[in-house]
């Protein structure tokens, strides 16, 4: 019994020993395939990393395109390596959804509400009836480059809303054959007569200036809305505080509608596309804020003020409407002449005459 306890525990150990030398074998061999198998999930990342750009292999370039990232061009002008400008799309839309219908609107708004303005109150009548008696108010030089600039300034809206709502307003009236023809005209006349335009303007607010400066006497006459409200006709000069806020808007809105439409018809002084684009959306601000002001500027002129469209058309306006409207300037008058046919030798504006 003992002989076979102890041979039994010899070929135990025995057992244990070969199994210890195959689980030694068996890992010693196991350990270079570690090696594999690190290299094949290495690999599969690899692979499929490879199979998402395959996707869409150039998405990179296009990305660094997109963002206007500099490159090489044997083309030596300006921004010729540069292939897209980000830019160009937020000028696109700014000046397609933002101002052309902003600007849209604003003048629509403006025109109901001078329409609703005159139905209900028929303008700014005068208080009493017109004399006869004229006052002698702007010369023909003064009418003559008012007029000028007048016609240039109607050619060039029409031609300038023409272009900036002829794909939303025109194309879908005329056909794109018809705004074709017509943008092949007014793009163009808009482009030459601007240069006419500019001169006009320029020398209209030069001449204009010593009377748009304004007065403590303006002030009361904004409170009251000059009387278009109701509540009497407040003190105004030869230019009452309206006619002096249109001037400067002239001078400094329409400066910035000048200049940056001379940068849009002269866009090779080394200006890039970001200029050009910027000079764009303030050409187009500008006009439109200038278009407002001249539609008031119409009415105000003529359905709006009975008595006053003469004054640009024969140079001479009622004296009734002188005192209503610019009485500071209807004293000076009647005090140039009585001082004139007083003998006091002063230069006096030429004598009141009747109406024929």
């Amino acid at each position: 019994m003992a002989s076979t306890s102890t041979t039994d525990r010899k070929g135990g150990r025995v057992r244990r020993a070969v199994l210890g030398l195959v689980v030694a074998a068996l890992t010693i061999m196991m350990l270079p395939m570690t090696g594999y198998l690190v290299t094949g999930v290495s690999q599969a990342q690899d692979a499929g990393q490879q199979a998402s750009q395959d996707a869409n292999p150039r998405s990179e370039y296009w990305r660094e395109v997109r963002d206007g990232t500099v490159g090489i061009s044997t083309v030596t002008s300006q921004e010729a390596n540069v292939l897209i400008q980000n830019g160009g799309q937020n000028w696109r839309q700014l000046r397609n959804d933002v101002i052309a219908v902003i600007g849209a609107w604003a003048i629509v708004g403006i025109i109901l509400a001078l329409a609703t303005y005159h139905l209900l109150t028929g303008g700014n009548k005068l208080e009493k009836p017109l004399s006869g008696e004229m006052v002698d108010r702007w010369s023909f030089a003064d009418r003559l480059i008012h007029w000028y600039t007048a016609v240039l300034f109607i050619i060039l809206t029409i031609t300038g809303l023409s272009l900036l709502w002829g794909r939303t307003v025109l194309i879908p009236v005329m056909g794109p054959e018809g705004f074709a023809a017509w943008a092949n005209v007014a793009k163009p006349l808009h482009d030459y007569l601007a240069l006419f335009f500019t001169a006009g303007l320029v020398v209209m607010l030069l001449k204009w200036m010593k009377h748009n400066f304004f007065a403590s006497y303006d002030l009361n006459w904004i409170m009251k809305g000059g009387g278009y409200l109701g509540g009497g006709h407040p003190k105004a000069g030869f230019c009452n505080a309206g006619e002096k806020m249109y001037y400067w808007t002239l001078f400094f809105v329409g400066g910035l509608m000048v200049v940056s439409g001379l940068v849009l018809l002269f866009p090779n002084f080394g200006l890039d596309r970001e200029a050009m684009q910027l000079a764009n959306l303030l050409h187009g601000f500008s006009s439109l804020f200038v278009i407002g002001f001249v539609c008031l500027h119409i009415y105000l002129a003529t359905f709006g003020s009975p008595g006053a469209f003469t004054a640009m058309t024969s140079g001479k306006v009622d004296a009734v409407w002188a005192d209503q409207h610019h009485s500071v300037w209807y004293e000076e008058v009647k005090g140039n002449q009585g001082r004139s046919s007083t003998g006091g030798g002063a230069h006096a504006p030429a004598p009141a005459a009747k109406m024929p």
